[in-house]
């Protein structure tokens, strides 16, 4: 697919859904730093339920620090893997250590943290700090590929492609236009693509 053509499906995403933004609750970057960490391989939906009692409980970094594991958990257990408990108690810890408390705004740091990957402080470094980052989701990975805008295997190539197809000023943006269509069209077993505006474009709805 030629440039054209690629920069041709994001303008009409961004026709789609202009008001594309995290669906995940957050008020400051801790918030959605232990929002994000919840996030893995769980809906934002589940996430947004519990994250309030969470940050009643623990409002700030510092608290955070001061947590157990056995305390944090039965509060985030719908989210899955009791891990994700002891690795936001752990990032905090350092963040208290480290960073005086404050959640760090650079990738090299945020990946340092326990159980933070590159897909977190991407989605950290783009929303709570506004800094041009394009994280890949499950939702990023499929439908990049999908539309033909990227031709990858790994969630680290689709990054790299689609920064270099993508202005920088619009990546965190692009980011959010890919997963609202992945979760209300193009989704993972079923795409509708009778009802996707994107299908005159879209080169895996043409060959249907």
């Amino acid at each position: 697919m030629k440039k054209d053509q690629k920069l041709a499906i994001l303008d009409r995403l961004e026709e789609m859904y202009p008001e594309a933004k995290a669906e995940l609750m957050f008020s400051n970057p801790y918030e959605m730093l232990v929002a994000t960490m919840l996030s893995a391989q769980c809906t934002d939906k589940q996430v947004n339920k519990v994250t309030p009692a969470v940050f009643a409980r623990y409002p700030d970094v510092r608290t955070m620090a001061e947590a157990q594991a056995e305390d944090l958990y039965p509060m985030v257990k719908s989210c899955g893997f009791k891990s994700k408990a002891g690795n936001i108690i752990a990032a905090c810890r350092m963040i208290q250590e480290e960073h005086g408390g404050q959640v760090p705004d650079t990738r090299e740091a945020l990946v340092r943290l326990p159980g933070v990957g590159r897909k977190t402080a991407n989605v950290v470094l783009s929303n709570a700090f506004g800094i041009p980052a394009f994280a890949v989701d499950t939702h990023v990975f499929r439908v990049s590929n999908r539309l033909g805008l990227c031709k990858a295997d790994t969630v680290e190539e689709t990054e790299k492609q689609m920064t270099r197809l993508i202005p920088e000023e619009q990546w965190g943006q692009a980011h959010h236009w890919l997963i609202w269509h992945g979760r209300r069209i193009c989704k993972a077993q079923r795409p509708l693509c009778d009802e996707c505006g994107l299908r005159d474009l879209c080169p895996t709805a043409k060959k249907k």
